[in-house]
């Protein structure tokens, strides 16, 4: 799969020929239509950020639809319509976790960080934090007449 890819902080990313990503336990496979560039991204990239996991496909603003579910996985059906975001694991069992205030789990994993992310054709990441994409977002009407002054 075609892929950007940082090889060490402080350098370009390169685009390269990956193997695609294999679903783990719990994970699903999203084709990639969409990665935002996030100023967090560009902190990995720049080395602002400690320890990122190296060499490693950054972004974590990703949309696109369920190609594979690994063992477990079943939250989503193959072709549904997904986003993943910057949290990507966490234990799941911490004070935090058990809380809802998953995003503090001293043991969490973010993607484009310490899991690859979505500046690749395919991406990889845990059900849990994956969330549905409606088909279509409602456009905006205009106000009434009587509202426009």
């Amino acid at each position: 799969m075609k892929a950007m890819l940082l090889a060490a902080t402080g350098q370009p990313l390169r685009a390269m020929e990956l193997p695609a990503p294999r679903p783990g336990p719990g994970q699903v496979v999203v084709a990639v239509a969409a990665c935002g560039v996030c100023r967090t991204d560009l902190h990995v990239v720049d080395g602002e950020l400690p320890g990122p996991k190296l060499p490693l496909v950054p972004g974590h603003q990703i949309v696109g639809r369920v190609t594979e579910r690994g063992d477990g996985a079943g939250r989503f059906r193959v072709g549904d319509r997904v986003g993943v975001p910057w949290l990507g694991w966490t234990c799941g069992a911490c004070r935090f976790c058990v809380t809802g205030r998953e995003n503090l789990c001293a043991r969490a994993r973010f993607t484009g960080y310490q899991h690859d992310g979505g500046y690749a054709a395919l991406a990889s990441a845990d059900e849990r934090f994956c969330f549905p994409s409606p088909r279509a977002t409602p456009t905006a009407r205009p106000p009434p007449s009587s509202a426009r002054g």
